[in-house]
């Protein structure tokens, strides 16, 4: 167990580069990865979000109720600068309907899992991140499928009554029944254990997610990979600005404002991609760009995370001397 346990942890840390090399090995052996797709795929996607739950405790849910205004400003936050930033981008950038679904898909989805660990690892403000991550989950069903017709209802035909329960199938009842096993039996040795490695069971699923679209889709990514990655690119930079700019115009310290920049910058790009195959399989690029997304925002984050660390280490060196 001890091993499983720094194994976990190995592969919590090293997320963008596990996805990434499943990304690559999915490209050059599709056939490793072709299994990863319809029903498998939600399957998978059901596992991530039980690993979630099982993070979840009733404390978590009180900060919600103990913070009402930053949680609304972080939803709000979330819900709005991700998926308008989404659409003005694929209008400024000429994106194609198929790319552009697929970064609008993105924008419209609740903060990613590993956005918690980015948090900690800059000093931001912990228990508002998972209480952002667990309210934006929560209100997925509804506001994902609304805003994907709202802002992508002109280009396609968005199937939002499909989406909202494909997000309440694979999302909201498997985090809902990892929480009630964790309230349940949290205090046991047992569950301490499971809990300390479902982090790389997340990571697992989420580059096994990536690695299917890659082995499906591969082949499209030289007919549009720079564009989709530019795309993304600027969209995920949009989301960490924007962020802190929101964070630092409500007045809110700095360890609130890099959460909220790592919160709504970092996207849960696994249910994009699963909901684009399932319900936007005729449209190859918006999967693909929603696989990159995924690559990416583990990517950005970590790198996000290191460079506000190495500011303070620059911060408390210059004080030093000065003293």
């Amino acid at each position: 167990m001890e091993r499983m346990k720094q194994a976990a942890q190995f592969l919590a840390s090293h997320t963008a580069a596990f996805v990434i090399i499943a990304a690559i090995i999915a490209f050059f052996v599709p056939q490793m990865f072709g299994w990863v797709k319809g029903q498998s795929q939600i399957i998978i996607l059901f596992i991530i979000m039980f690993s979630m739950g099982l993070t979840l405790t009733a404390k978590d849910f009180k900060v919600l109720a103990s913070r009402p205004l930053d949680i609304f400003i972080g939803a709000a936050a979330q819900y709005l600068i991700m998926p308008f930033s989404a659409y003005f981008l694929s209008k400024s950038l000429g994106l194609s309907d198929e790319i552009a679904v697929g970064l609008i898909l993105v924008g419209c989805c609740p903060g990613g899992i590993s956005s918690n660990i980015m948090s900690f690892l800059c000093k931001g403000d912990v228990p508002l991140s998972v209480g952002m991550t667990t309210a934006s989950t929560l209100l997925a069903p509804l506001m994902t499928p609304a805003m994907v017709l709202l802002l992508a209802g002109e280009r396609i035909e968005v199937p939002a009554a499909g989406m909202f329960l494909t997000i309440v199938e694979a999302v909201i009842a498997p985090v809902l029944l990892g929480f009630l096993l964790n309230y349940r039996y949290g205090q046991t040795r047992t569950m301490d254990d499971v809990r300390q490695v479902m982090p790389s069971v997340a990571v697992i699923g989420l580059a096994l997610i990536v690695g299917g679209v890659i082995a499906l889709q591969g082949s499209n990514f030289f007919t549009a990979g720079i564009v989709i990655f530019l795309a993304v690119l600027a969209h995920n930079a949009v989301g960490y600005f924007l962020g802190y700019f929101v964070g630092r115009f409500t007045g809110m310290n700095e360890a609130k404002r890099r959460t909220l920049s790592i919160e709504v910058g970092m996207q849960n790009a696994g249910l994009a991609t699963g909901l684009a195959v399932a319900h936007f399989a005729i449209y190859p690029h918006a999967a693909l760009a929603c696989a990159v997304s995924c690559a990416w925002h583990s990517i950005s984050g970590t790198l996000l995370a290191g460079w506000f660390v190495r500011r303070d280490e620059k911060t408390e060196a210059a004080v030093a001397s000065i003293s």
